[in-house]
């Protein structure tokens, strides 16, 4: 079961950095990431959400595959291909897996006008050393929302909110 992690931080790049260092420790299986998006408050208020992939390109793709591929069934490839990835971006575009957009929509609406958060779901990490690689961002973010165990959201708290 995957657990939810929402850390919030007072400026609006400092949850990329955050991103970009967990999708490291990704590649060196230290995490299994299931999602994850940052969530950014414009100093106008405005909220924007910037996934970690693109449901709408993948869609286009593989909309695209299967379009050509039925399309020479037809003899018009083509066409079929350009009908598949408007179908699949379409489709990708109102797709929505992981996080619910609506419920980080809602926590961000009680962040500060420039600020920013990351929301990410963990399958597995191997704790002690993902606190370690998150050294850097130690005073910089606070631990807003977790499903951890007590014990795990202390350590995480006391990595990030240490001053």
């Amino acid at each position: 079961m995957s657990k939810l992690i929402a850390v919030v931080f007072d400026d609006p790049t400092t949850a990329f950095e955050m991103r970009t260092s967990l999708l490291k420790m990704q590649k060196e299986y230290l995490i299994d990431l299931e999602d994850s998006v940052v969530v950014t408050k414009t100093e106008s208020g405005k909220t924007k959400l910037d996934q970690a992939t693109s449901l709408t390109s993948a869609g286009a793709i593989g909309g695209g595959f299967w379009g050509m591929l039925i399309g020479l069934i037809f003899l018009n490839p083509l066409l079929g291909a350009a009908i598949g990835a408007t179908a699949g971006a379409v489709t990708g575009k109102f797709t929505d897996i992981g996080l619910n957009d609506q419920m980080m929509k809602e926590i961000a609406a009680s962040f500060k006008p420039g600020s920013s958060a990351l929301f990410v779901l963990v399958r597995r990490a191997t704790v002690d050393k993902v606190v370690a690689g998150l050294k850097e961002f130690a005073g910089k973010g606070k631990v807003y929302q977790t499903s951890l165990d007590k014990d795990t959201e202390q350590t995480l708290r006391d990595a990030l909110e240490a001053a």
